[in-house]
């Protein structure tokens, strides 16, 4: 977890100070993950966790004005999940992080990931998708897109830290809203523990990176 650690100080406290922050974050909201959500009962999760060892579970979730998003994302199935996505990676959140996932992962071996501002903002995260060595998605529906998280797609099995990351953007006509969701369940996959996957400190700074996160893709989709 140490890179985890750094990366949340450097891409929370770094980029924007803790007033500006509360008030660009305010209106996104981490919640407890619901017993009963899609990711948390997923064929995923039990895969990559068989000995059900505790998670961190929760939810950032934001809505907003229908009519502040473009109609074309809003009127064809899938278009505005992916530019949802697409905007989390290629966003200023994830400036930070992909800069030091580059620096000590990008290689020939992972040429075939996704690295660079411009491709994560072009691409449609069809299934497969790997994306700076530390995401790979595992489902991609008009509604979700699931990631693999926690560690290099390059390792396949089960994980010492592993998780699943669940992007997804619904439009809501009869509310008039379109909901913006960012899910997480980290655990530790590999043996058995009785243990948080992460101290309290590190789970505080997690969700202020999903309200980051949240927050300046919504800057790219909003008009």
């Amino acid at each position: 977890m140490g890179l985890s650690r750094g990366i949340f100080k450097l891409g929370v406290y770094t980029s924007i100070g803790a007033g500006e922050f509360w008030f660009f974050t305010k209106d996104s909201a981490v919640l407890p993950l619901p017993s009963n959500d899609y990711v948390a009962l997923s064929a995923h999760l039990r895969k990559y966790n068989p000995s059900n060892n505790p998670s961190v579970r929760d939810v950032c979730v934001k809505r907003v004005p229908l009519s502040s998003i473009d109609e074309m994302l809003r009127s064809q199935d899938g278009r505005l999940v992916d530019a949802f996505c697409a905007s989390v990676w290629g966003g200023l959140g994830y400036t930070v992080q992909r800069a030091i996932l580059a620096h000590r992962y990008e290689r020939p071996e992972t040429a075939h990931q996704l690295w660079t501002t411009s491709q994560l903002r072009l691409s449609t995260y069809p299934t497969g998708t790997q994306v700076t060595d530390h995401f790979e998605v595992l489902e991609h529906t008009p509604t979700r897109i699931v990631f693999r998280c926690g560690d290099s797609p390059m390792k396949q099995g089960v994980r010492e830290s592993d998780g699943l990351f669940e992007i997804s953007a619904t439009a809501k006509p009869e509310q008039g809203i379109a909901e913006f969701a960012l899910k997480s369940v980290l655990f530790q996959g590999l043996g058995t523990t009785s243990k948080s996957p992460m101290p309290s400190y590190v789970e505080w700074l997690h969700k202020q990176y999903a309200k980051l996160w949240m927050e300046t893709a919504l800057l790219r989709i909003q008009r």
